[in-house]
């Protein structure tokens, strides 16, 4: 049983949206609660909502300038509906305007693909979700984090009506759980210090994670956003980066292990050093990591 809305795939500027491109944006993008079938291109995830169970959707292609979104399960009611759309509308990242980026991009030649509406990364329901995802992603293999973030969900995430699947755990859930659970069931290693800290001062209200990703750069400059970032636990530079990229804030470039070697074999094979990446890209200004970033994962879908 599902009921279909459907949200308009268009930017705060009218800029389009390319659907696929903005699921498969990043890799977390692909953690639980969502999972994407790429041969359909449909993502699955459950989302939460406010004073009602968690509902499981599947995103997918509908009219033109449209996604298709089935809520599965029970027909929701006018609430859900709405509380869904919300939350839809923040997995795909619809309220960034990307207009500016389009501009600069149309004057290079490497990156002016980027405005059939690529550039949006996809996002988890909340920005608590997204900074411990990304935790999960430090020093440590892919399978890992798969399998941290899966037993994250499958053991402490709220099921959705219908029971298609469960949502990602609430802060309290995640502060709830033992020093054992995150050792022997979830396997975090020393990060399982660092998330039930993070989920504590969440859960108690210390720290405002949404209201932190919401401030405008006229009043949280990036650099002081940056430090702030750098001050929870277990978060370092890349994670910072990481987690600036999914708020919308663009500054930083991510020189990783990956990043790097990635560019060397587009740059023709040569190696550069990260001064010389950044200077690349520093005409993109507030964009220049998401230029950057669309540079690299041009590939990762195929073009029609």
């Amino acid at each position: 049983m599902a009921t279909a809305m459907e949200i308009a795939l268009r930017g705060p500027s009218g800029e389009p949206v390319d659907l696929w491109r903005t699921i498969v944006s990043h890799g977390v993008a692909s953690l639980p609660p969502a999972d994407l079938d790429e041969d359909t291109e449909v993502m699955t995830v459950t989302l939460p909502v406010a004073g009602a169970k968690p509902r499981t959707v599947r995103i997918r292609h509908g009219r033109k300038g449209k996604a298709k979104v089935d809520v599965l399960g029970p027909p929701p009611g006018a609430r859900t509906r709405s509380g869904l759309r919300r939350s839809v509308r923040r997995v795909l990242n619809l309220d960034e305007d990307l207009s500016p980026l389009y501009e600069v991009a149309k004057t290079d030649v490497d990156l002016a693909w980027i405005a059939v509406g690529a550039g949006r990364m996809a996002r988890g329901a909340t920005v608590f979700e997204d900074v411990v995802k990304t935790i999960c992603t430090t020093n440590c293999t892919w399978s890992s984090t798969v399998r941290m973030v899966g037993a994250l969900v499958a053991k402490l995430g709220e099921p959705s009506a219908g029971g298609q699947g469960r949502a990602f755990p609430t802060p309290q859930a995640m502060a709830a759980a033992s020093e054992a659970f995150y050792r022997d069931v979830a396997r975090a290693g020393y990060r399982g210090a660092y998330l039930r800290a993070l989920a504590a001062s969440v859960a108690e209200g210390s720290l405002d994670l949404e209201a932190l990703a919401a401030a405008p750069p006229a009043d949280l400059p990036d650099e002081a956003l940056e430090q702030q970032l750098l001050t929870l636990p277990g978060v370092g530079p890349y994670a910072a980066a990481h987690i600036m990229m999914l708020i919308g804030r663009h500054s930083r470039l991510i020189l990783d292990s990956w990043t790097r070697p990635t560019y060397a074999r587009l740059n023709g094979g040569r190696r550069v050093g990260d001064r010389t990446i950044e200077r690349r890209f520093r005409r993109y200004g507030p964009y220049a990591g998401l230029a950057f970033w669309l540079y690299l994962t041009r590939d990762w879908v195929k073009e029609s």
